[in-house]
């Protein structure tokens, strides 16, 4: 009989988790001065790969995305769940480098830099060669550049390739590779190794993959060698981190970065899904776990929950025209700014139905990234002109919505709840008086027993409150399909305003999350 690898048992973090809620995946880490700097991918949103900084691990403040112009990742034409992959972040000789696959784009691999995390970034300098995803950015000692990548080749969203983990020396200035793409260690024979990391510790290169598919066999792998270019050798009780097989909370743990962290100990900080009885509705979010090392070799504790105690609330109004201002807009392909309608009613966010509704491959939708399972999302809207409201979004074909219109009777507004997926839809009506209606839409958990049968998702309800204040319910629903599991989309929820037909005019925009639960 083998006998089994020697695991540590390591004591779990005192950090909140999830570290950074919503849509956040595929976290890279580094530590600079005492600041910590953390950046997402964003796949086919505007501005894309955003930026977190803090001091503690523990509190995170976005300051910035890398690339908020279009021109720098080309999205245009991208499809959903395509779009700009997995980051590296490295910090070399003073200067920031932000090392990216931009897929189904002329982009490819592209490496920005910045004197300073909150930007700006350069436009980008693409590395002809790198034929793949998740490229990570490492120096030897010497000063030569190398890209180690997933080998996975994609044209659009099939994948038609995969030759595990490669390596280049590259040119950073030209954008070229210097080499043919050699081979490296691709793991323990687990599907789809991908998202490496190199780093240099005790006089050994330690590599850091994960494996076993970005769901619910997601899993971080480790090997070490002499050199930067290996050979490596893989560790005795890989994977060091999984929670496949397991009744965890925090699911699909994987695609890990490693980082000193504020008490001088290592920590992985990697990507999870939140579990809500059988789904993961906000997706994949950025988790933290503790590392100890013995005999050379890192050692994680399983990743727990321990969300944060205190509620979020956020209100813009549109009467302040750097409304937009804030770093957590989104909008899908291009910019929120270009999306809002120059020239609009003064005092709100016009939106004008060129493109279409949140259901269609560029709507004209600005959003924010939903966080909290428990939350309230509420914008005050006049529709007039047109027909538009509230939404969330996973990609074209999962979204939740309340539109409000004109009623038929051309007296007050009519507003429908709607809840789509692919080849099904079904909504909701009712009437409120007056020009305007404050639409909403909460989220929450389920509670147990409160229903007769066990939903396995969140609970989601769309309301109206009329000029008086009073709500009222168009639809309570079972939120399982709108997740990462069913939807299957790389994003998460992003919850905001659109317009579906002709202009539509919002007065003000409200997020309320409660205590993660």
């Amino acid at each position: 009989m083998t006998p089994q690898p020697t695991r540590m048992q390591v004591e779990p973090v005192d950090l909140p988790n999830p570290l950074i809620p919503g849509f956040n995946p595929d976290p890279t880490c580094i530590l600079v001065d005492g600041t910590y700097y953390t950046v997402t991918s964003s796949f086919e949103y505007l501005p894309a790969l955003p930026v977190y900084r803090s001091t503690d691990f523990a509190h995170w403040e976005h300051i910035g995305n890398v690339a908020p112009r279009e021109e720098q990742v080309g999205l245009a034409r991208t499809a959903s769940t395509a779009g700009v992959f997995a980051p590296t972040l490295r910090y070399h000789e003073g200067l920031y480098h932000l090392i990216v696959t931009v897929t189904d784009s002329p982009r490819g691999c592209v490496l920005f830099t910045a004197s300073d995390p909150a930007g700006p970034w350069s436009d980008g300098v693409t590395i002809e060669g790198i034929n793949g995803i998740d490229p990570d950015l490492a120096w030897d000692e010497h000063g030569t550049a190398y890209v180690t990548f997933s080998g996975l080749h994609l044209v659009g969203t099939e994948v038609v390739a995969n030759r595990g983990i490669l390596q280049a020396r590259v040119d950073l200035v030209a954008g070229k590779i210097l080499e043919e793409p050699r081979e490296l260690w691709s793991g323990t024979g687990l599907v789809s190794p991908e998202a490496p990391h190199l780093y240099h510790r005790d006089g050994q290169w330690y590599l850091m993959i994960a494996e076993g598919g970005t769901g619910y066999g997601h899993s971080v792998s480790i090997a070490r060698g002499p050199s930067i270019e290996g050979p490596f050798e893989g560790a005795p009780h890989n994977p060091v981190l999984s929670a496949s097989g397991t009744d965890r909370r925090v699911q699909c743990t994987g695609h890990a970065d490693l980082v000193r962290g504020p008490h001088g100990k290592d920590l992985l900080i990697l990507l999870g899904t939140r579990m809500v009885g059988r789904t993961a509705a906000l997706c994949r979010e950025t988790y933290v776990t503790a590392v100890e090392w013995a005999d050379g070799w890192p050692h994680a504790a399983p990743v727990p929950y321990s969300p944060r105690s205190e509620p979020v609330d956020e209100y813009f109004e549109f009467t302040d025209p750097a409304a937009l201002a804030d770093p957590g807009w989104l909008a899908v392909g291009r910019t929120p700014q270009t999306v809002v309608s120059a020239g609009g009613r003064p005092g709100y966010l016009t939106l004008r139905a060129d493109s279409g509704g949140i259901d269609t491959f560029r709507p004209d939708f600005v959003g924010r990234r939903q966080r909290h399972l428990t939350s309230v999302v509420e914008t005050r809207v006049a529709p007039a002109d047109g027909r538009g409201g509230l939404g969330i979004r996973l990609d074209e074909d999962f979204t939740i919505s309340v539109l409000a219109e004109r009623a038929p009777s051309g007296s007050g507004i009519r507003v429908t709840g709607r809840a789509s997926m692919p080849t099904l839809s079904h909504s909701w009506s009712a009437e409120a008086a007056g020009d305007e209606v404050v639409l909403r839409i909460a989220t929450h958990a389920p509670t147990a027993g409160r229903l007769p049968w066990a939903p396995t998702g969140d609970l989601v309800r769309l309301s109206l409150v009329d000029g008086d204040g009073v709500e009222t319910q168009l639809a309570e629903f079972d939120g399982r399909v709108w997740s990462f599991e069913t939807a299957a989309s790389f994003t998460g929820r992003v919850t905001g305003m659109f317009a579906e037909e002709g202009t539509v005019h919002f007065a003000d925009f409200r997020y309320h999350g409660e205590a993660l639960t």
